[in-house]
């Protein structure tokens, strides 16, 4: 493994920071599991649509999330497979202690 740029550094520390918040990571939990509309997403993770949509935002500015219309709503999963390898990763680690 390649030692990582100050800028990579920088978007990993606000990654995790994005992922902190256990809402967040619901959310991002409930996109692995293919493209879902954020109503769904919503009844999924118990949040309220408008919180969702906020959530969404963010993470799509981090690129954890990809959304994708279709006519009048969009759906969302995650950004690519690195997202829910890491994700995979992290449950894993949990999970053996």
């Amino acid at each position: 493994m390649s030692e990582p740029t100050p800028e990579q550094i920088a978007t990993i520390a606000q990654t995790y920071r994005l992922l902190g918040d256990a809402t967040r990571l619901r959310i991002l939990l409930v996109c692995l599991q293919g493209p879902l509309p954020v109503n769904e997403i919503a009844r999924r993770t118990e949040a309220s649509q408008s919180l969702v949509s906020h959530h969404l935002r963010l993470l799509r500015a981090a690129r954890l999330v990809k959304g994708t219309r279709q006519n009048k709503q969009v759906f969302y999963e995650a950004g690519d497979d690195h997202i829910r390898h890491m994700l995979a990763d992290m449950i894993d680690h949990v999970a053996e202690h």
